[in-house]
């Protein structure tokens, strides 16, 4: 599948189908997701976040608890960290202005940022398709 922030290549995630989506797509560059299918939707795509909003706290035991780091839609931190059993917590977001945010997750949260067109960036600037009745 193409993004269609970026026109890059997304992969799938190895997720379990639930009621909301039964696929989930993720591009690599610029972090842009896309869920397929579900009970309402055919297509959902979340518009562009800020920074300050858009990424979770990663949790695993193997991170460190004096540095926060943001979940990267890959499976790790930003930073490039991999834990066995790290997940997004998605109770908690992450705040790279806080005094413990990995200083490397902090960077890639700008380059990351900078990638998206801004065009791409209004509340309405990604399209989603809903089922038709």
């Amino acid at each position: 599948m193409e993004c269609d922030v970026c026109g890059r290549a997304m992969w799938r995630w190895p997720a379990l189908p639930t009621v909301t989506h039964s696929e989930i797509w993720s591009c690599s560059w610029c972090h842009a997701t896309t869920y397929m299918g579900g009970e309402w939707f055919e297509v959902v795509r979340p518009p562009y976040l800020p920074v300050e909003m858009r990424w979770d706290l990663a949790v695993a035991d193997g991170l460190p608890a004096d540095v926060s780091h943001a979940f990267g839609s890959s499976g790790r931190t930003l930073c490039g960290i991999r834990e066995v059993g790290m997940s997004p917590s998605f109770d908690h977001k992450w705040e790279p202005g806080r005094g413990d945010a990995c200083g490397a997750c902090r960077e890639e949260v700008g380059v990351i940022d900078e990638r998206w067109p801004w065009a791409k960036r209004g509340e309405d600037a990604r399209v989603s398709v809903a089922r038709r009745l």
